[in-house]
């Protein structure tokens, strides 16, 4: 059987007898060796009864090999085969440029053949787990339609969803825990319909706030879970989320360093990040792990000053430029019909917007994620989600998935995609004038390419704008951009430095964009 380039081979093996505990008794590795020699070693996975599972994604056109080691059950000792790597033809972005990877510059993502990779993660963290196939493949659909690149999810169950939609749990017990091959035969399927589609998927391992396997799980045991979910899926193309919601900082971090190189050990096949709790900043904790590739935050759902000021003057928008370069990902800005905690109303489209402008633009721009209330918890009627009680009541996912906001994260997508924004880098000099020095919620922020041939600016309100084009590459053409409905407007072509003004076309936010024109 012939298999593309970067998707996934899959074989099973039997074993000669059922054991007592086969993730804690029983460990397969599997040796795969590339078409010019290389060997990669992973491991296999029990699916039930004498069943174990080989998944593997080749990375080389030609004829690979693999074969077992097993020291606990001879049947699964020594199997050996071969199967055929094909180029890719179709137009899967996930199969036709490969795995997702830190760029050179260790700033943004790209695929294993230099294609920046924009991350615009959609949030379904019960999505997986509590889905029927229809409901999820219609969900996939519609953001891979608005130009999501990737869906953060739970990959067992967790303080929110104690089981999937079929009553099974990925494990029982604690300090013996047993997987349950069931839960993750029906979560195969959800991993499948995700990359068929183009998407990344990002699942979180180990949540690890309130009752959920990373805070109750003893070190051991949630070490092996988490193997068990990487053996299992890693052939597919992901970004792993090791821990969901925890405080990693101090001495959470030692827990959680070791956990993730007894998982990962020194170098994964895919990325792998932390999902920390809300204004905590843990990349010092991690940047020196050998298996820890992209720093992720989350500026959350507060929207007093003090949040928001976190968000535009704390560590998103300072500490890129003084340590060794990586992305940063805002992993949970606010979710667009969630409750922002000082004010008790629910966030719009427009403070999902801001949030999520601030994020790009603050630091180099690397992608960002978006959240609706009612996908998030995957509700099936108007509720309060479980164990959420102060978030307000959420829609249906499907009436939440028609969000405005969800629409603005399409016209964002097609906004970076028209320009290089991997290139971009903070350069609040562009502002003669800061607008936001008395209300932080209309902190405008800027941001230029090196050669200043490219320059943009975001304001959350309606304004008039003093830029110095000091640094900026002239003569050039100026255009504001409405996020909210995806519209150009031509300002014109400027060619004298110095200071400039420039009033937004219409109320509420805008992009400003200083293209250099061609030679």
């Amino acid at each position: 059987m012939k298999v593309d380039i970067w998707s996934r081979f899959e074989t099973t093996i039997d074993g000669d007898e059922v054991h007592d505990n086969h993730l804690r008794d029983v460990r397969v590795e599997v040796t795969f060796t590339s078409p010019s020699g290389r060997v990669d070693v992973g491991e296999a996975f029990w699916d039930g009864a004498k069943n174990w599972g080989i998944r593997y994604s080749p990375d080389e056109v030609g004829i690979w090999a693999y074969q077992t080691r097993c020291e606990q059950d001879s049947g699964l000792d020594g199997r050996e085969g071969q199967f055929p790597c094909v180029a890719y033809k179709g137009d899967n972005p996930l199969y036709r440029h490969g795995d997702v990877r830190v760029s050179e510059d260790g700033r943004h993502l790209t695929h294993a053949d230099g294609v920046p990779f924009f991350w615009l993660a959609d949030t379904a963290w019960n999505g997986a787990l509590l889905s029927d196939e229809q409901g999820w493949a219609i969900y996939l659909d519609d953001r891979r339609r608005k130009g999501f690149s990737a869906v953060q999810f739970v990959a067992t169950q967790w303080r929110s969803a104690g089981e999937d939609a079929d009553g099974y749990a990925a494990f029982a017990g604690v300090e013996n825990i047993r997987i349950s091959p069931e839960f993750f035969q029906r979560l195969d399927r959800r991993f499948d319909t995700l990359n068929s589609m183009g998407l990344l998927a990002a699942p979180v391992l180990l949540w690890a706030l309130g009752d959920s396997p990373g805070s109750y799980l003893p070190d051991d045991q949630a070490a092996l879970l988490a193997r068990y979910i990487v053996a299992r899926y890693g052939a597919h193309q992901t970004l792993w989320i090791l821990g969901g919601d925890g405080d990693y900082r101090a001495r959470g971090a030692d827990r959680w360093r070791k956990i993730g190189r007894e998982v990962f050990g020194k170098s994964p096949r895919h990325l792998v990040t932390m999902h920390p709790r809300g204004r905590h900043w843990v990349a010092e904790e991690f940047r020196d792990e050998d298996w820890f590739g992209v720093n992720s935050y989350q500026s959350g759902h507060g929207d007093g000053e003090e949040h928001l000021r976190w968000h535009v003057q704390g560590p998103p928008s300072t500490e890129w430029e003084r340590a060794r370069p990586m992305p940063h990902l805002n992993l949970e800005p606010h979710y667009e019909g969630h409750l922002g905690y000082t004010s008790r109303e629910p966030y719009d489209a427009h403070a999902v917007r801001r949030a999520c402008y601030w994020s790009l633009l603050i630091g180099p721009p690397a992608g960002v994620s978006y959240g609706a209330h009612g996908v998030w918890g995957w509700h099936t009627e108007a509720r309060l989600p479980v164990d959420h009680p102060n978030t307000g009541v959420g829609p249906a996912w499907w009436e939440a998935a028609r969000f405005d906001g969800s629409t603005s994260m399409m016209h964002l997508r097609e906004f970076f995609d028209a320009i290089p924004w991997w290139r971009l880098r903070p350069h609040d000099r562009l502002l003669a004038v800061q607008p936001g020095v008395e209300d932080i919620r209309e902190r405008v922020v800027a941001a230029m390419t090196d050669d200043g041939a490219l320059a943009v600016v975001y304001t959350p309100v309606g304004a008039e704008l003093t830029l110095n084009l000091r640094d900026v590459a002239l003569p050039a053409y100026v255009t504001w951009y409405d996020p909210a409905r995806g519209v150009h407007t031509d300002v014109g072509r400027i060619a004298r430095p110095g200071d400039h003004e420039f009033v937004t076309p219409g109320d509420g936010d805008h992009l400003l964009v200083i293209a250099k024109e061609p030679d």
